[in-house]
């Protein structure tokens, strides 16, 4: 199969999983925002933003680490196995941790009454990063259609869990249903959101044990020798997560410490939390990318037009990227009915825009940063990854006490653009990729344009669905020579 069509493929069964449900995971924030008030909304934004750092602790860029080796060395069950070990060793301990200084973490991030909330975190993220390194073999091995399958049963249970606790269970004690007494003994409305968490711990156990086939038939040795050299790879990957996830969700964790007194820091928290929401589309899309891309680059890389390949890539990448932009912000009237009336907010669509347009560049980043990876000096993704968590923190800082959460969106958008800058001029050096940067500026800038046009002007739905028609027509001629001659094959 042609490569690019290949990655299409594997992006659409991936997709599959990922689009499906986030999708149905999006259906979650109308019912949390109706359900839930701003400020109650504001504790899952918050918690959420903590577990994603964690996240990225526990799993220590063993993943990128494990598609690296599993290239390298000759037996990749070994590869797999010590992986595994070495992360159930360190889940292990880190949910021990957790549950004896759960009492004084829960104190620190101000939740003394939910000490429940640290040990259901606990678990959550063990589980996960667990799973993580199984979820990676598959999508080593190419099969996309298992991935997808636990993914998919990992969402549903989480949904269907979320329905019977926030929508069925208060109806059943309303109504008094035949199911009460099994209702009574599962619920209790004092623990309101806590049941958000209670479902996606459920959630876990269920996709650890459908991952057991993975894990039981893995060979259980573990290479100490091939671990050193694994964790010497994924170190830098580590401090360039973490500074990644600084980027992507510091912010709601500072404006709980940087808005002024005089505005409640929950309401804010929750809203900015819903905006977000509405940028998932963007977000849904390089994550899908993403599963399916980085395991394709690597095993790309002896190929004699791999660097061709990597190029034409990024352009129909940009392409994608830049539509889902033009549609989310054109229809944001559309997209905003999703949230509660109490999320709707002037501020929202300015937000959003600035929000899609970060992740926009987020994307670019992503599939510049093959070329540390490929060359094995990941320590420039690190140094790239701090580079923008320094801007983030830095313009949060400044920002946020004045403007507020539009300061978080702003800092956002400029950490991602400068990152994207900075790793292209690092990559014209070590590693260079003949982007098409003259067709991907145009492109870029006929969005722009297109955005600026909807934004000042008060034209009709259909007439700024015209304007995406004509931008999307101006992609169609310019790609058409090539499409037509069979040189650049569709990609998506």
């Amino acid at each position: 199969m042609n490569p690019l069509k290949k990655l299409a493929s594997q992006t659409a069964i991936y997709g599959l999983s990922s689009v499906v449900g986030r999708l149905l995971n999006y259906l979650l924030v109308p019912l949390y925002t109706r359900y839930f008030l701003p400020e109650e909304y504001g504790v899952v934004t918050e918690l959420y933003a903590y577990v994603a750092f964690f996240v990225i602790i526990l799993t220590y860029g063993i993943e990128t680490a494990f598609f690296r080796f599993s290239q390298k060395e000759k037996n990749n069950r070994v590869v797999y196995s010590t992986s595994l070990i070495s992360l159930c060793i360190t889940s292990a301990l880190f949910v021990f941790l957790m549950f004896l200084f759960s009492k004084e973490i829960s104190t620190t991030i101000g939740y003394p009454q939910n000490i429940e909330y640290i040990k259901w975190f606990a678990i959550i993220i063990g589980l996960d990063a667990i799973s993580s390194i199984s979820f990676a073999k598959l999508r080593a091995l190419n099969k996309a259609t298992r991935f997808a399958l636990i993914r998919l049963v990992n969402i549903f249970v989480n949904i269907g869990l979320n329905l019977f606790f926030i929508i069925y269970c208060p109806y059943a004690i309303e109504n008094n249903l035949q199911s009460l007494n099994f209702v009574n003994s599962v619920y209790s409305a004092s623990v309101g959101v806590g049941y958000i968490f209670i479902a996606n711990l459920i959630a876990s156990i269920v996709t650890i044990i459908m991952l057991l086939p993975e894990m039981i038939h893995s060979v259980w040795v573990f290479d100490k020798r091939l671990w050193k050299k694994m964790m010497v790879y994924a170190a830098p990957l580590l401090i360039a997560g973490l500074a990644g996830m600084t980027n992507e969700t510091i912010d709601r964790i500072l404006l709980k410490y940087l808005l002024p007194e005089n505005i409640n820091t929950a309401i804010e928290i929750g809203l900015y939390g819903a905006f977000y929401k509405l940028s998932v589309i963007m977000i849904l899309f390089i994550q899908t990318f993403r599963f399916a891309a980085e395991p394709f680059f690597f095993a790309q890389e002896r190929e004699a037009n791999s660097r061709k390949i990597y190029a034409d890539i990024m352009k129909y990448f940009v392409i994608v990227t830049s539509l889902i932009f033009l549609l989310v912000t054109t229809f944001y009237n559309f997209f905003i009915n999703f949230l509660g009336s109490n999320y709707h907010d002037e501020r929202g669509f300015l937000v959003v825009s600035i929000l899609l347009l970060a992740n926009f560049f987020l994307g670019i980043y992503y599939n510049l940063s093959i070329w540390y990876k490929l060359t094995e000096k990941t320590i420039y993704g690190a140094y790239l990854a701090v580079f923008g968590a320094i801007i983030t923190i830095v313009l949060n800082f400044l920002l946020i006490p004045s403007i507020g959460f539009l300061g978080s969106a702003i800092a956002t958008l400029a950490c991602y653009f400068l990152m994207v800058v900075a790793s292209y001029a690092l990559a014209n050096k070590h590693f260079p990729v003949p982007y098409n940067f003259r067709r991907i500026s145009l492109y870029f800038f006929l969005m722009i344009g297109v955005y600026f046009i909807l934004y000042y002007t008060n034209f009709t739905a259909i007439i700024n669905l015209l304007f995406v028609l004509t931008y999307l027509l101006c992609i169609y001629v310019l790609e058409r020579p090539k499409i037509k001659n069979n040189k650049t094959p569709k990609l998506f």
